[in-house]
Parts: C-alpha cells; structure tokens; sequence
C-alpha cells in the first residue's frame, strides 16, 4: 500500500499517523524538534476536565514510536514538495544530534556532568537546560541533542558515557533525502503571540509579568519550578494573581484580529489550578467576552466564579510598576467603575499565531496563506482540510486556532482523506 508523510509531530500529527498506521499505511512522520509531542507536551492540565495533558500524550507519543507502520524522522525538516497526487516527492534536511542514535540509552549521565546551563526554550525562559540534553523528562525518542553552540567541548559528557554514543569534534552533518509519498498531511502547528509587541503590558521589563505559556510551565510539577507559584522578582508566592484576555487576539493594533479560540479556557483552566493549591489567593480575569463554546465549558466557567475566581469586564490599557507589585488599573465596562488592583503576579493570556516562517514553508509546499497567516484551505466551509494542490493535507492549529479535542478530530479526519487518496490509488493501478 502507498505510503504517507505527516509534517508535524504534535497531537494532531500523532492522531494522524496512528490512525494511518492502524489503516496498514506506512508513514514517516517528521518532526523539526528532538522530541515529538508539540505544545500539548509543555501544558500541566487540559480543559474542562482537568487531566494530565502528558497523561493523555505521552501513550501516543509512545505508540507512535513503536509502531511497526510509522517511521520516526526527528530533528528533520521539510525543504519541498514536488510531484503531484499519488507521487510525492518530500525533500528533507535532517539535522546531527551529534550523538550516535542507535548507541544512547537516554541514562542522562552525561546531562548531569555538564556544566554549561543555558535558556531553556520548553520551558519559556523561566528555566534552563544543559548544553547536552533532553526537551523534558518525557521526550520520543528517549535520547539525548548537543547543542554545539553552547557546548564547550570540556569532555566530561565523553567520559561519563559508558557506551561511547557521543560523538567527538563534531564529526556529523546534515544529510538530505527524498520521501516518495501518495499523500502528505502537514500539522506544523503555531506559536504564541510574541507579548513584548504589546509594549504597554511591559513584558520582560516588569519581572512579575508573564505569558501564559510560562505560567504553565511554573504550575507544571515537571516544570523549573517543580508546580510551585513563584514571583519571578522575588521567589515569594503570590497572594494576588491578575489574567488579562485577549493578549494578541481580537487586537487590530497587533496585527491579530481574530479570536485565539482557546486563551478564555486555558486561563479559567489556570484560574481554577490556583485555587486548588492555594485557596487563599485572590484571581481576577480581566476579558472581553468570556468564549465558552465547548462542551462543559459553560459549567467549567461557573465552576471558577464558584470558587471565587473574579471576572472583570474590561481591558487595562497599561501596567504600572508600584513598589514591589504591578499596578493594573481597568474600567469594569458593566459597572463603569474604575478598578485599581496591586496584583504580585500579571499572566497575559497571548494568543495562537501563525508560525514565524509559515509564509516561507507555504513557498515551500506550493500552497497558499489566508489572511491571518495561517495556511488556506480550498474551502473553509466543505473542504477546510484540503489545500491547492490535491493530496496535500492540512490540519490542526497551522489552519487556525483550535483547542486539543478539535486538534485531534481534524488530525484523524485529515488521515481519514489521506486513506482514501491511497485506496484510490491503489484501485486505479490495478
């Protein structure tokens, strides 16, 4: 049977190529990254039910690991695609771990010996990694990347590595391959809203605020700070947390004039895990329009108001630095009055953007981006997974902004297109 190549190895890439893989269709799934697993990986809990969101992660990670009809490319990406339905040819880079693969067993010995501490970007700056290293404890493939920039060659990693799997001088390259496919899903994902673009929030020169996507981090028990909500300035745990909505979503003046879909949730969803662990915090959520859309997230909203998770109607137009807190000042818009809050910890819910070079692998992929920045579908109302050129796929959050239960019934629709493309394949070579 033909074989299919999936781009992406976040949730919805991963629901793609099990479901593919369960069909007996042989994919190679590609992910940039060390690890697979995506954005999914870096949240400690889901929406509205509250699960471990690696709980439901990493099996499938695993699964698609050891799949015997899945084949893993990591630290590899997609230069082109040529060809047309039936006969892909994917042209792909793949980049050096500098380590020999088949050797490392993930013992993290030589993690431990380095000395070199750097940012860490899986968890949002707010930790660090080593020069040699794994994404996070959790990471498919189990095996370990050198950074070669920060690496000092001191050779105390070469030492402590009993089955000799990490390569000297940096003799390894990249390497190019083509992938012949019938069939190609792409499910490359999104970033978060760069948040120092808002510059009246004075992300990164007021300490104490910080995105959501680091805020998860900290409530995360894997996370830099072990599940612990901590000032930034000071290391105190804060007494009083204020969420503003709304950060780079629904926002001309930033470019961003759609709805981010899922930054509401996730910030009840936060709101919620604070007054679990720390009842006595006060919470404020600073919105728009609460966009409770979903199944059980009406009574996931409710739930937070029971808790005593205040919601102000109303948008700060800027943050102030007042001693040690931030003063937030905002016009509750029901009310008309004008509140004053001196909260220890901001969290500004940035939304979901495009990739920064989504424009330059559209080029790529000889496919074309909507209005937003996102990759455009033929049709977004009869045929939202199918792109220009017939065969390629799209799903997941690089079409649009979308929570994790959408995510994944498009990563299993668009692979449900993918089958049929080649069953008919097959039946016209018969």
């Amino acid at each position: 049977m033909s074989e299919v190549v999936v781009i992406g190895g976040g949730i919805a890439g991963i629901t793609a190529a099990l479901d593919l893989a369960n069909h007996h269709i042989h994919v190679h799934l590609i992910e940039r990254e060390p690890t697979i697993g995506g954005h999914m990986a870096m949240l400690d809990k889901t929406f509205p039910t509250n699960d471990c969101s690696m709980c439901i992660l990493s099996p499938k990670m695993v699964d698609a690991y050891r799949h015997p009809k899945i084949t893993l490319h990591t630290c590899t990406e997609v230069t082109g695609i040529k060809g047309e339905l039936g006969n892909f040819q994917v042209q792909v880079i793949v980049h050096p771990r500098y380590i020999k693969e088949e050797d490392c067993t993930g013992c993290d010995d030589c993690v431990t010996v380095c000395p070199v501490e750097v940012y860490n970007r899986f968890d949002a700056g707010i930790g660090v990694r080593k020069a040699i290293y794994k994404a996070h404890p959790q990471v498919v493939p189990n095996i370990v990347i050198r950074d070669v920039e920060h690496c000092i060659n001191c050779g105390l990693c070469y030492d402590v590595c009993g089955k000799n799997a990490i390569l000297r001088d940096n003799e390894d390259g990249e390497e190019e391959a083509v992938i012949h496919a019938a069939a190609v899903i792409i499910a490359t994902g999104y970033e978060v809203f760069d948040a120092t673009l808002k510059s009246s929030y004075h992300y990164r020169q007021i300490p104490d605020v910080i995105t959501s996507i680091e805020f998860e981090r900290m409530i995360n028990a894997s996370g830099p700070t072990s599940g612990a909500l901590k000032r930034l300035s000071t290391g105190d745990k804060p007494k009083n947390i204020v969420f503003i909505q709304c950060v780079g979503s629904r926002d001309c003046t930033a470019g961003s004039s759609s709805c981010s879909a899922v930054c509401c949730m996730y910030a009840i969803k936060n709101a919620l895990l604070i007054k679990e662990k720390s009842p006595d915090t006060e919470v404020s959520v600073l919105y728009m329009d609460i966009r409770s859309y979903g199944k059980g997230y009406e009574e996931f909203y409710n739930r937070a108001i029971q808790t005593g998770v205040r919601f102000i109607r109303g948008r700060p137009g800027e943050l102030y630095q007042n001693g040690s807190q931030v003063r937030v000042q905002v016009e509750n818009t029901e009310s008309q009055e004008i509140v004053k809050i001196d909260a220890d910890l901001v969290v500004l819910s940035v939304g979901l953007r495009p990739s920064a070079d989504t424009a330059t692998i559209a080029e790529r992929y000889g496919i074309p981006c909507d209005e937003t920045g996102f990759f455009d579908s033929v049709d977004q109302k009869v045929n939202h997974l199918s792109t220009i050129r017939p065969g390629i796929f799209i799903a997941g959050t690089c079409r649009e902004p979308m929570d994790i239960p959408d995510t994944v019934a498009e990563g299993g629709a668009a692979a449900m297109r993918a089958v049929i493309t080649c069953l008919k394949g097959e039946h016209a070579a018969i």
